[in-house]
């Protein structure tokens, strides 16, 4: 196409064509998308300022906490750290922590071996393999609560370290449940880094091991990110599995150890659990505004056929 054709079609162009929306035609093509985001923004945003309501509330229940900031007072927060009532608290997130960094951390190095196995290496059942950890991940993990408690029970006896009330028993526990659609995860983004990177690396005398920690996995750190964050999420947050594994209240998670404030909701101490509920929120905050330029990439990558 020439300059002047092209100069032409500029010319020919009608103004209308250049105009922005207007009337029902913007709110046919955008309007209505403003109006889902801001009923989901509030539908998001009420139960925070509720929780954050109560926490600031000295006298809070569980009824009578429906005004807004009636009251502001730092009491509930100061109680943690003074009232020895409370005073597990501290105890209960530092162990909640520790717990969910050890998962995290392990569920990427086990899901990204795996991944880079099922996808570098051909070998006799690859695919049944695969097959079966999509199965298995069909069913949630707490319908095998009571098989986990009659196991850690009977390695109690031989190796206590891995027992019933362990972390590192419960952490066994995430890590196994977490590695399969992790697996697939990671396998999916792993199918999308070219081979001739791997191959070019063999030629240069770079054994496997060097090629997956050198090369591949700086170029998968957005999954990576995508995989710790979730599991570090929902083992902070995991209730059922931890009260089945954990039993005395010294090596309590705080989901376990705070629902024992609240198992009576008469007497249960509302604002102190909303405020230690805000601040077992901050890591998790922190945690996804670290990582959030590695989430949508990492969620919408790897998306590709086999």
């Amino acid at each position: 196409m020439s300059a002047a054709t092209v100069t032409a079609s500029k010319k020919g162009a009608t103004p209308k064509d250049n105009h922005p929306l207007k009337g029902a035609r913007w709110w046919k093509e955008l309007g209505w998308r403003h109006v889902v985001a801001i009923l989901t923004i509030i539908y998001c945003l009420i139960p925070l300022l509720y929780v954050i309501s109560v926490s600031l509330n000295p006298a809070a229940t569980l009824t009578g906490s429906n005004q807004l900031f009636s009251s502001v007072s730092p009491e509930n927060y100061m109680a943690l750290g003074t009232d020895s009532k409370y005073s597990q608290y501290w105890a209960w997130i530092l162990n909640s922590l520790i717990v969910s960094s050890v998962t995290a951390v392990g569920t990427v190095l086990m899901g990204a071996t795996a991944a880079y196995a099922f996808s570098r290496f051909r070998f006799r059942g690859r695919r049944g393999t695969l097959t079966f950890l999509l199965l298995v991940q069909m069913f949630p993990q707490m319908l095998a609560f009571v098989a986990l408690f009659l196991l850690l029970l009977g390695l109690q006896d031989i190796f206590p370290v891995l027992g019933l009330n362990s972390k590192l028993g419960l952490i066994c526990v995430y890590l196994g449940g977490a590695l399969g659609s992790n697996t697939f995860l990671l396998y999916g983004f792993f199918n999308s880094i070219p081979r001739s990177l791997d191959e070019a690396a063999m030629i240069d005398g770079a054994t496997h091991a060097q090629t997956f920690w050198t090369i591949i996995m700086p170029l998968v750190r957005p999954v990576l990110a995508v995989v710790g964050l979730l599991s570090f999420i929902s083992s902070l947050g995991d209730f059922v599995i931890a009260k089945v594994v954990l039993q005395q209240p010294s090596e309590f998670t705080l989901a376990v150890g705070m629902y024992m404030w609240a198992s009576d909701s008469r007497t249960a101490p509302w604002g102190i659990f909303a405020a230690g509920a805000v601040i077992a929120a901050i890591p998790v905050v922190l945690l996804f505004q670290y990582l959030q330029k590695y989430i949508v990439s990492g969620l919408t990558s790897g998306a590709v056929k086999e």
